[in-house]
């Protein structure tokens, strides 16, 4: 096969697959803009109500995600201890599994017969079906992602950059804000778009763990589903906005990418 027709055929190839996956989306967004239906989302209390709580819950998810994850990857990146290859397998488990078995795990940890459950009934805590439980779904499928881009930044910094704060007397506290967050902050950042990015996406684990109750547990994507046999102009309304939603985090991260190639780039 000579260079002309291998180009050509490699070209092909990548224009019907590249057609093949834009072509989806780019109808149903049709549909949504033509039809009127992404007009009309705001005026749909389904979708109004499931827009405040996708909203409130992803960024309650993308909170603690920040808390609980930032130390997680701040270990994995910095030290190398027994257990290292458990806690990384643990970390990244969750963005293998399919959505449901992860609702599923969960309802045997959180639900009345869970694990935790019967103690947090005695407590007065119910979880499952609640919106409790829409965050901890979100958390779960989510963290992650952030996890493992916080980790590759904190890898990415030059730990001389770290010892030479501690020469001057900063703590390792004051290292890690002044020193390691900046100069990871595009990892960083680009860690939380896609960590909300997959929160205000998530519909398997949150279906089976909190159910679609409306103003309480139904997201942005159970519209989508629940609404499709019902009126199929607030489901497409729905996916419009996700798909907005969707375009505007890889606009986001390929900015930061770009953003952190120039941080690089720009000292020499």
């Amino acid at each position: 096969m000579n260079d002309r027709v291998f180009r050509a055929t490699a070209g092909l190839l990548a224009l019907t697959f590249g057609l093949f996956l834009g072509l989806p989306v780019l109808a149903l967004f049709i549909r949504a803009v033509v039809g009127g239906a992404l007009g009309e989302a705001l005026a749909s209390p389904a979708v109004l109500d499931a827009l405040r709580l996708s909203l409130l819950t992803t960024a309650v998810s993308l909170g603690i995600a920040v808390v609980f994850g930032t130390p997680v990857a701040l270990l994995l990146a910095r030290r190398r201890f027994r257990g290292h290859a458990l806690l990384e397998t643990l970390v990244d488990l969750p963005i293998v599994l399919p959505p449901a078995v992860a609702g599923l795990a969960l309802l045997f940890v959180f639900g009345r017969r869970g694990l935790l459950g019967g103690g947090l009934e005695m407590l007065g805590v119910v979880v499952p079906f609640t919106t409790l439980a829409v965050v901890l779904a979100q958390t779960f499928v989510s963290a992650p992602f952030y996890i493992r881009a916080a980790r590759s930044g904190f890898v990415a910094v030059e730990r001389d950059f770290e010892d030479a704060a501690r020469v001057d007397g900063a703590g390792d506290a004051a290292v890690l804000r002044h020193v390691t967050v900046p100069l990871a902050a595009s990892s960083l950042a680009a860690g939380l778009v896609l960590t909300w990015a997959r929160a205000l996406g998530e519909f398997g684990a949150t279906i089976m763990f909190a159910g679609s109750i409306a103003g309480r547990t139904q997201t942005l994507p159970l519209v989508v589903y629940s609404e499709f046999q019902l009126d199929l102009e607030t489901s497409v309304a729905a996916a419009g906005v996700l798909i907005l939603a969707a375009a505007a985090v890889l606009i986001a991260v390929r900015l930061l990418h770009w953003r952190s190639v120039l941080d690089v780039r720009l000292p020499g």
